[in-house]
């Protein structure tokens, strides 16, 4: 019902990007089913509620989201979480409890606007994010790239948002599947040659889809030579052996989970940490559309919310938007939201019928996938752009960038450190420039003009003291605030002070122009007058100008 009236709203724009949207929901479809299963796996909770928090991501939220691009599904970034809730609670059906409960106040979250907190993020950490991401993935996939399975059966199928261990990197030689070496490395030569310019022509044929195929007919060829990658190495789904089987995988919340105050504390967390993942994803996602179309945080909150309540209320894990997810979307061409729910129709209809077929997918197809993708976000352009963008970007850029691999810090803690960082340079931007100045040096006058910056804050306020203290006696100093959009209290407690006190002490004529009447700063003379009278002295005046730095040296001389 759901799709049918959806396809009946959009049917202009789904007939006109069907084809890249189907091929795109498909690739998106091969490379969330193992991250469904491994997020699952990883936070200790039953397979098959990854799979659930997979389709409730898909269509579900699929169709209320404003995002035309986003895909929501279960994130690594609430694995921890899970994992300690499993252990306080003891039970899954009440941990079920929890997630309708972050639905619910991420729907109110939603309706209370809060979903602008995003457009707050600075573009150089959300670069960094993706840089970050980027770097995470490339380095997660390696081990199905390479077939290396000794550290953890699935620690390549993991989301990234949890940065990544490197101690597999030290154990890599101990032991390669060589026939997973082969499928990745054809699948990234696909990937790459399908975006240049002479096969463009053939591009018709998707590049993800060729390699999931190539991959698996090419394992199909291995045969029993010792290339041939075994059931450790491809996509592993359970498989029912009829109905009752697969509803029998789906579990219902224990209602009397809603009277344990524990269950709404976790309720409460994961609200706030998936609302802060999901608003991350989508501002990242805004910026790689190649549309640049904008999404409203508050209706994301709400969509997300919804999709919450009734992953819990059928047994699913807590969802968000992903943004590996996302990016792969995008890189397989997606055009519209119809991809995501195509994905998640897939989930839910191969999961039921085919999940035999799906297990005869390599890893090691999907990693080069992914591989392909992480190198997209990860670019060495973009670091190279970020470099020539000045220090004040490049810094948080980075800083966010690698924070984010680290495991011990993640994307929320890399970002939080990375707006951190670019805050810090803010504020010392902002208390490095109050004004800018204009002076005109006579034999025994002085004429300074001292444009205030657009926001002069309390940081401003010990160099603004130190230029007006250091004015020479008898100088004409006009104050312009006309391109100002705030003053603080205490600067204008001090221009008033010099004005009514120090300014007549020290024979100075001053001039206030364009401040706000709200300021409430006492009338002065004009600086007309002040020009007037110093057009009459016959002698062409030093000129000087620039920030406050060089004014004060300046005045620090005589």
């Amino acid at each position: 019902m759901f799709i049918f009236y959806f396809m009946n709203v959009q049917k202009k724009s789904i007939l006109s990007n069907f084809k890249s949207d189907a091929v795109s929901g498909l690739i998106v479809f091969l490379i969330a089913l193992p991250l469904c299963l491994g997020i699952a796996q990883a936070a200790h909770a039953p397979l098959f509620s990854g799979v659930v928090a997979g389709v409730v991501g898909g269509i579900i939220v699929g169709i209320l989201s404003k995002s035309q691009l986003s895909v929501s599904g279960p994130a690594a970034g609430l694995v921890a979480i899970i994992i300690g809730a499993m252990q306080q609670l003891g039970a899954f059906d009440i941990f079920l409890c929890a997630v309708i409960i972050a639905g619910a106040i991420q729907l109110i979250f939603g309706f209370l606007r809060s979903g602008s907190i995003a457009n707050y993020f600075p573009t150089s950490v959300i670069e960094g994010m993706l840089a970050g991401i980027g770097l995470t993935i490339i380095f997660k996939q390696l081990p199905d790239a390479v077939g290396f399975l000794q550290i953890h059966p699935s620690a390549g199928v993991e989301d990234a948002e949890v940065g990544v261990g490197l101690s597999f990197v030290t154990h890599i030689l101990d032991h390669i599947e060589i026939g997973a070496v082969i499928i990745t490395l054809i699948g990234i030569v696909i990937l790459t040659l399908w975006q240049t310019k002479r096969f463009k022509k053939i591009s018709v044929v998707p590049a993800g889809l060729l390699v999931v195929v190539i991959g698996t007919l090419l394992n199909q060829l291995y045969g029993s030579s010792s290339l041939f990658l075994n059931n450790e190495y491809l996509v592993q789904l359970p498989v029912p052996n009829n109905v009752h089987d697969f509803f029998g995988q789906f579990t219902f919340p224990n209602l009397n989970g809603f009277s344990n105050p524990h269950v709404w504390q976790i309720g409460i967390v994961i609200a706030v940490v998936a609302s802060i993942e999901t608003l991350l994803c989508i501002e990242a996602t805004d910026k790689l559309d190649p549309y640049k179309r904008y999404t409203s945080g508050d209706a994301e909150l709400k969509a997300q919310g919804i999709g919450n309540i009734m992953s819990g209320l059928i047994g699913g894990l807590p969802i968000t938007s992903v943004i590996v997810r996302s990016s792969a979307n995008i890189n397989a061409g997606a055009r519209s939201k119809l991809s995501a729910i195509i994905h998640g129709a897939l989930l839910l209809v191969c999961v039921a019928t085919i999940p035999f077929i799906l297990n005869m997918i390599p890893k090691a197809a999907l990693a080069a996938i992914l591989i392909f993708t992480g190198y997209r976000l990860c670019r060495p352009s973009m670091f190279k752009h970020m470099w020539h963008s000045g220090f004040t970007q490049f810094i948080p850029f980075v800083v966010t960038a690698i924070l984010v691999v680290l495991p011990m810090f993640g994307l929320l803690k890399g970002v939080a450190i990375g707006m951190v960082i670019s805050i810090i340079f803010m504020l010392r931007e902002n208390m490095s420039i109050p004004y800018y100045y204009h002076r005109s040096r006579y034999s025994n006058n002085d004429l300074i003009k001292i444009t205030l910056a657009q926001e002069v804050s309390f940081l401003n306020k010990a160099s603004i003291k130190k230029t007006l203290q250091a004015i020479p006696d008898n100088a004409n100093i006009i104050i312009d605030a006309s391109k100002t959009e705030y003053i603080d209290f205490d600067v204008l407690d001090i221009i008033r002070d010099f004005q009514v006190s120090q300014a007549p002490s020290k024979g100075i004529k001053i001039s206030l122009e364009g401040f706000k009447n709200i300021y409430k700063i006492p009338s002065s003379i004009s600086q007309d007058e002040i020009i007037t009278e110093l057009m009459e002295i016959e002698e062409v005046p030093e000129r000087s100008a620039g920030s406050h730095r060089k004014l004060i040296k300046q005045l620090q001389r005589k």
